[in-house]
């Protein structure tokens, strides 16, 4: 008995080792500059103005010069990383039939640097910042307009998460890109999402930054910690027969960007637990809009992860004093703190989704009028085993947990599937896991 407890007790000190790619989350994090961001923030809102319709013959200003600094930033951290990065531009032509808020025809330019994976290459996880910028009249593309916290400091941590994640490798594809025409319409994420959709491209999820920079709201609340994680709770393209089942089933908010979410509430809780993610149960701010709408409107899993406190004297303004207010988007309201802290929050998840394996396609649930909860699902490549998960049907986050081992499907005995919801993730050899997957099927 002496010898079986001392077998016991190494097995579960064996098990509470951090993996090495665990472990080297705490270095990511640490990895990556404030001065860096702050540096990077300074050039781009230095252009004067990044509207998407500005100047793209100047080498000093305007979202010509923007795109192009993007561009040759994204090439350096490729050289420095021995070519890792596939650097390119990706285009689409936007006319002035194609919205009210496009003063004239022309290019919207996205810059876009892949880091492939070296086992799954068509699995993608995306980082998403906005070049572009715009002063309090949406269609004034000369006036300036620095951006400072809208979008230059989503930009800038796009750009330093790809300098810190690019010395690693991924078994999925890292996409680092610059979308464009955000405030005229979310054209960039569009074309990107086409892009992604005519390429084949399974995109895992998209993390979308926008405003990552201030903690002072205009309610003149101050928080350094806390930050939004807005996400849809459906899937914009279910069929009629999903929607019909959702009634009887559940899931009303079990959508796999909800799930991505979930993912990085609990990654943030357990490895950066000063900061306080606030899941927000809204596409994006009350009728407003951001670029991961576009790939949700395609089937992509994607989330807008932004500052908790926004100050509207400081977004979509023209730079003046009015009644001892000083208005406009500027370096000086930028707290670069704060902007380090969520770009290392997305750091982190890039690096979790890249190196995991890829969710579970199916997973189906049975056990009606029964005293145990029955699980099955489809196995994926790279995973060693599956976790089920459940939660009371009011709780926003997966509470409860069990790893079952290398099966495509597993009995929680004595769980009454009436009172729970249920979820099945992979998990990969160094302990990392894939999103978890609400049951899409049902048995019986």
């Amino acid at each position: 008995m002496r010898y079986i407890i001392i077998a016991l007790l190494g097995l579960f000190a064996t098990a509470q080792v951090p993996s090495d790619h665990q472990q080297d989350l705490y270095s990511i994090i640490d990895e990556v500059s404030e001065k860096r961001i702050e540096n990077d923030v300074k050039k781009l809102a230095g252009f004067g103005t990044r509207n998407t319709f500005s100047d793209t013959l100047s080498n000093t200003r305007g979202i010509g010069a923007a795109r192009r600094w993007i561009k040759a930033e994204f090439d350096k951290i490729s050289a420095e990383c021995g070519g890792c990065l596939e650097v390119f531009y990706q285009r689409d032509y936007v006319t002035k039939e194609m919205g009210s808020r496009v003063p004239k025809d022309a290019w919207v330019v996205n810059v876009v640097a892949i880091q492939r994976g070296t086992s799954q290459p068509n699995n993608f996880v995306i980082m998403s910042g906005d070049i572009d910028s715009r002063a309090s009249d949406t269609m004034d593309f000369t006036t300036d307009a620095p951006g400072a916290n809208d979008n230059a400091s989503g930009m800038a941590g796009t750009i330093e998460a790809a300098r810190v994640l690019s010395k690693r490798k991924f078994a999925n594809s890292i996409v680092y890109v610059g979308l464009s025409g955000e405030e005229q319409g979310l054209f960039g994420g569009a074309g990107l999402a086409r892009y992604a959709k005519d390429n084949d491209w399974n995109v895992l999820g998209i993390l979308n930054n926008d405003m990552i920079g201030n903690i002072k709201g205009v309610d003149g609340v101050i928080d350094n910690r806390s930050f939004r994680i807005f996400s849809e709770p459906t899937n914009v393209t279910d069929d009629e027969r999903t929607k019909r089942l959702r009634r009887f089933y559940g899931g009303e908010v079990d959508g796999h960007s909800r799930q991505l979410a979930r993912y990085i509430h609990n990654s943030v809780k357990s490895y950066m637990p000063e900061m306080n993610p606030m899941m927000i149960y809204r596409l994006d701010r009350f009728g407003r809009g951001g670029h991961h709408r576009p790939f949700n409107d395609l089937g992509f899993p994607g989330i807008r992860i932004m500052e908790a406190h926004e100050n509207y004297t400081q977004q979509h303004q023209d730079i003046r004093t009015e009644n001892g207010i000083e208005y406009g988007d500027v370096v000086k309201h930028v707290n670069f703190p704060y902007a380090k802290k969520l770009t290392a929050v997305n750091a982190i998840n890039l690096a979790q989704l890249a190196w995991a394996p890829a969710p579970p396609k199916t997973v189906k649930i049975g056990g009606m009028v029964e005293a145990s909860a029955r699980l099955e699902w489809s196995k994926v490549p790279n995973a060693v085993g599956y976790k089920i998960y459940w939660r009371d049907t009011t709780s926003p986050t997966w509470d409860h947990s069990r790893f079952v081992g290398n099966t495509n499907n597993y009995t929680l005995e004595g769980i009454v599937i009436d009172n729970y919801y249920f979820g099945v993730a992979a998990v990969a050899a160094d302990g990392t896991e894939s999103i978890v997957v609400f049951p899409n099927e049902v048995s019986r």
